[in-house]
């Protein structure tokens, strides 16, 4: 189990006492921790993402779902500022991404473990936390930051484990361990229970829903997998480079009169296939 004992993780209303997203002043309603408005990425002949249009609300777990090849890994990277030639507009946390002030602000998981083999767990944290809070001074504040982001992600036993030696789940909180250890105020995780037992995956979103009902942390979880959208307070639905959809579980699904998050999606699909073709057949 992670080092959390939240809310329940499907539980998609945020609490009366959650934290307020960072960033939030008082008595007014927060700005987007991400905002986007034409948003558009070609990469080669392909236009990979297509005028996008969207906002990340401060403070919640915004799901960005869709199937693999639609797109969501360059819209990830493009919001943590590592993609090229991304034209429109893409503001975070109120700068445009890829910033230097935002630097140290947002964490980013990738799909594949970011870790060295022949490193110790904390040895691994060690490494980043010197480049994220280097000095001598900092050193008492990165040993903080390192007991405390082994133990979020549940890795207290594994901590002098060589990280080669770990299984595929193990590495993979190792990475988010790397991500939480600068306590980021967003947090972009691009697929991060694939191939995970369902336990594991539970004890993740139950970590997620903690970060940000406790600590205001801003997450983008990206997935393919349609009923992990149930666990999100918002949604951003996707297909082949275009935005499908942006609204919350609930309203997705009284929009489209279905019953899961999955019914919603195929409905928009089948919508959006037929308004298609009745613009192909009226040209």
């Amino acid at each position: 189990m992670m080092n959390y004992s939240p809310r329940p993780p499907d539980d998609r209303t945020p609490p009366p006492d959650a934290a307020p997203a960072r960033g939030a002043v008082p008595g007014q309603e927060p700005t987007p921790a991400v905002h986007a408005e034409g948003l558009t990425v070609v990469r080669g002949t392909r236009t990979v993402l297509r005028g996008l249009g969207f906002a990340v609300p401060r403070g919640r777990i915004t799901g960005l779902l869709g199937p693999s090849g639609c797109g969501k890994t360059t819209l990830m990277r493009a919001i943590a500022g590592t993609q090229a030639k991304v034209t429109g507009t893409l503001d975070v946390l109120g700068h445009p991404a890829g910033h230097p002030a935002l630097r140290t602000r947002i964490g980013y998981v990738t799909q594949a473990p970011s870790v060295f083999d022949d490193l110790t767990v904390r040895q691994n944290l060690d490494y980043f936390a010197a480049i994220l809070d280097p000095g001598r001074a900092s050193s008492a504040r990165r040993r903080e930051n390192v007991t405390r982001a082994i133990a979020d992600v549940d890795l207290v036993t594994h901590a002098d484990a060589l990280a080669g030696n770990l299984s595929g789940g193990q590495r993979s909180r190792v990475s988010l361990a790397v991500a939480l250890l600068g306590a980021p105020d967003v947090l972009v995780l691009d697929e991060p229970t694939v191939g995970l037992d369902p336990v594991l995956r539970r004890d993740l979103w139950t970590l997620f829903h903690s970060l940000a009902a406790d600590r205001g942390t801003t997450l983008l979880v990206s997935s393919h997998v349609m009923d992990e959208a149930e666990r999100c307070h918002h949604l951003l639905l996707m297909r082949e480079g275009t935005l499908l959809a942006a609204d919350t579980p609930d309203a997705l699904r009284t929009r489209t009169d279905t019953g899961t998050v999955e019914e919603a999606f195929l409905h928009l699909v089948d919508e959006a296939t037929a308004a298609a073709r009745t613009k192909e057949t009226t040209r």
